[in-house]
């Protein structure tokens, strides 16, 4: 069976009974008449593999399941100016949809699917117009209340039960974030080799966009990072428009997307292409607060573990560099080591570069009541990434000022441990200074 029909074929089953209807991404004007690059929505693409616009999944649950696709008609005029298009019939047969029909049947035919089911999933609240659609399709059932219809009497989110499965990565999943990862590992060594003092950020930044599209990605899998010496403070800095100088780290945080899935990969390196001595105490502990956060990735350890891990350790070097006061069990009661290092360590990754999913176990799940973080599991995949940012203050060594250092890396939790997906992305001060000087003859 397709992934795509065998997750239809799943959630079906967890619904129970009842239709569901999940909508793929409208599209967006640019300005004027041009339209931003288009991208589907996740659910619907997780259920589908369907990727154009103006398009509804319906799932009717119960004795006789069925999946329905309505999606754009052939139109030879339109596809001259927009591109091929499936059309129901090519899309009912090459994606395993029971039924396809037009788009523009969609209205008409929505209360007739409806009609007499006890429940209602959706995307409940997400897009105004289309809570509006959904309560003017229930108003017309109700409309027919003498004919012997009745209306869904629970309206249900349907993204609860596909957050779960999405959390967990099919083998079909897993490879293309393993090429994604691939794609991204390459883009940032070529950034390292492209990096000199008096070159722009964008112009770094172009490097990555290059490698992206040379080897088969669809685009970024978010704004990408590239940010010098001071920039590198401000976590979501994206302007990256600035200069390079001499003795600066340069901070990149920058994925690709493939085939709807992202990756995420953060490194810094030196501008000059040498660590100085202060970059390299700092350096050396956030990869060694790394390397303490893998160590607790395993199966059964809480999603909260591998960051209590990596705190730790950046807690005891914060002290031993003379950054904070006290002892390392202090800063972290006291809080103070947020001066310095002020994220989680890590967040699911999948389709979306912030992944579908929920960190704390639901009241009345598995796990809740007894642990106040999910647990982990073979097949989630997440991020690694410990950081420390100083900016300049009184008390805090004034070598340290103005670096800014996160180690990112994607990891897939297995039976035993974890997968380190972006382990080819150059990363230990050895192995980024031998690129950068490779590049450099």
């Amino acid at each position: 069976m397709h992934p795509y029909s065998e997750r239809r074929a799943r959630l079906i089953e967890r619904m129970g009974s009842g239709v569901a209807v999940i909508a793929t991404a409208p599209e967006h004007l640019r300005n004027r008449d041009t339209h931003y690059g288009y991208r589907h929505d996740s659910y619907f693409y997780y259920l589908t593999g369907f990727s154009e616009p103006e398009a509804v999944l319906v799932l009717i649950a119960g004795d006789a399941p069925r999946s329905i696709l309505f999606c754009r008609e052939k139109n030879e005029e339109r596809e001259i100016w927009d591109g091929w298009r499936h059309g129901p019939d090519a899309a009912r047969e090459q994606f395993g949809f029971d039924e396809a029909h037009c788009y523009a049947e969609l209205d008409a035919k929505l209360a007739e699917l409806i009609a007499n089911q006890p429940r209602l999933h959706y995307v409940i609240g997400e897009d105004a117009a289309w809570d509006n659609r959904m309560m003017a399709a229930l108003n017309a059932v109700r409309a027919q209340s003498r004919a012997g219809k009745f209306a869904p009497s629970e309206l249900l989110d349907i993204r609860q039960p596909l957050d779960d499965m999405r959390l967990i990565k099919d083998a079909h999943e897993l490879d293309i974030m393993r090429r994604a990862a691939e794609i991204s590992a390459r883009a940032h060594r070529r950034a390292m080799q492209a990096t000199r003092p008096g070159a722009f950020e964008y112009e770094i930044e172009a490097e990555l966009l290059y490698e992206f599209r040379r080897s088969g990605s669809e685009a970024p899998a978010y704004g990408s990072i590239v940010a010098g010496g001071a920039n590198a403070c401000v976590l979501h800095y994206v302007s990256n428009n600035a200069p390079l100088r001499d003795g600066d780290l340069l901070l990149i945080d920058a994925g690709c997307e493939l085939g709807g899935y992202a990756s995420d990969v953060t490194r810094a390196w030196p501008v000059n292409g040498c660590y100085s001595a202060a970059q390299r105490d700092l350096y050396q502990l956030v990869l060694a607060a790394q390397d303490a956060a893998f160590a607790a990735v395993r199966p059964g350890a809480r999603f909260i573990d591998y960051h209590d891990a990596a705190v730790r350790v950046l807690a005891q070097g914060f002290v031993d560099l003379n950054m904070l006061a006290g002892s390392a069990d202090s800063v972290i009661e006291q809080g103070t080591y947020k001066r310095f290092y002020m994220h989680r360590t890590g967040h699911w990754l999948g389709m979306d570069v912030h992944d579908a999913g929920e960190y704390r176990p639901r009241p009345g799940s598995a796990g809740a009541g007894e642990q106040d973080w999910r647990a982990l599991e073979a097949g989630m995949v997440l991020t690694v990434e410990p950081g420390c940012y100083v900016r300049p203050a009184d008390g805090v060594p004034e070598a340290f000022w103005n670096i800014g250092i996160r180690i990112e890396d994607d990891v897939v939790v297995t039976a035993d441990g974890c997968d380190i997906y972006t382990s080819a992305t150059p990363k230990t001060i050895v192995e980024v200074e031998a690129v950068m000087r490779e590049a450099r003859g």
